[in-house]
């Protein structure tokens, strides 16, 4: 479904990093530049925070949600998984693979993510025909807090996305999620 002959397009993951604010500068993390803010072309609701790139049909959600009940990390990111797929009406959807990052977090204060690699079969942008969809999720658990934050990164293999290197999109997000660092923890009171 998303061969290894696939080369990076730079405009989809953007040649350079900037520091964004999330949630009113609650937290903040290093996204590609280029990316448009969704909720400056429609209401987001306010637990999350959608970004577009301009030049494929990705996006990167942010979305703080109350905690889900499996304690081992790698089972709740699958339940997250699982229901975002659910949430899109998937006709299939698959783990590939799922860990906990080697990295601390980007501070004491901020977990250090739990990533998981996925695949879904689903309708995109209104049309019937299904499309793969490669998932990227990064789980934080917030210790002594009753809310994860998940942040996703949806590639459809469409035509403007059929030049990503998957391999280097997987590095980036990493990178993107080890970047993540919660500066008030106020947002979740």
């Amino acid at each position: 479904m998303f061969g290894s002959h696939l080369a990076l397009a730079s405009s989809a993951m953007g040649d350079s990093l900037e520091e964004r604010k999330l949630y009113g500068g609650a937290i903040i993390i290093n996204l590609p530049a280029n990316l448009i803010d969704a909720s400056d072309l429609r209401q987001i609701p306010d637990a999350q925070e959608v970004f577009l790139d301009p030049n494929s049909d990705i996006n990167y959600i942010f979305e703080v949600l109350d905690r889900v009940e499996p304690t081992d990390p790698e089972e709740a990111a699958k339940f997250h998984f699982d229901s975002i797929a659910q949430d899109s009406s998937a006709e299939s959807y698959e783990v590939q693979t799922v860990y906990v990052s080697e990295q601390q977090g980007s501070s004491a204060d901020t977990p250090a993510p739990i990533l998981l690699t996925g695949t879904q079969k689903v309708a995109k942008f209104n049309r019937t025909d299904l499309d793969d969809v490669f998932v990227l999720l990064a789980l934080f658990r917030l210790t002594g807090k009753p809310h994860d934050i998940v942040f996703v990164l949806n590639v459809p293999a469409t035509a403007t996305t059929t030049n990503i290197n998957l391999d280097v999109t997987k590095q980036a997000f990493s990178a993107m999620a080890n970047s993540l660092k919660i500066v008030d923890f106020g947002l979740f009171a």
